[in-house]
């Protein structure tokens, strides 16, 4: 298969997601000229806002190849992604995104174009406050055991 004939199958998934009246989103991660995971926007049905078709896909990649790093893999999505899931694409190093439509400036609100803007916004300054409480035990501090039991 070719990049078209990829970028085919993310828009045919999330066309029939729409059919389905689900949200336009379709993706596909491609290793090897092989699609090794798909997914589609689930938010919806599933009642989880991560639930994003690219989230879906590296999902389905990681277990279909029993690991977490995808750097030799691209990922094909209907729309351009969002912070999130470009995001979960840099946590899995994928090679290459491609995308079939670019962010549609008319989002809402709620839509990626405010997410990026509160994300360059200091932590103090956003929408959605975050506020550090300290550990009562900090002999239990979790990061302090993972350093201890992954050094090498």
């Amino acid at each position: 298969m070719v990049k078209q004939e990829f970028m085919q199958k993310a828009i045919a998934l999330a066309y029939e997601n729409v059919q389905k009246k689900g949200e336009p989103y379709g993706a596909v991660v491609v290793k090897d000229g092989e699609i090794v995971g798909t997914g589609v926007n689930d938010v919806k049905a599933a009642n989880d806002p991560t639930a994003h078709a690219e989230i879906q896909a590296i999902r389905e990649a990681c277990r279909r190849l029993n690991r977490t790093d995808l750097s030799d893999c691209d990922i094909y999505a209907s729309g351009e992604p969002c912070p999130m899931c470009l995001a979960a694409i840099y946590w899995a190093q994928c090679q290459t995104v491609y995308y079939a439509y670019p962010k549609d400036p008319s989002e809402s609100e709620l839509g990626s174009a405010y997410i990026y803007k509160q994300l360059a916004l200091p932590a103090n300054e956003r929408a959605i406050a975050m506020e550090k409480v300290a550990n009562e035990h900090p002999e239990m501090n979790p990061f302090d055991l993972w350093r201890e039991l992954n050094r090498n």
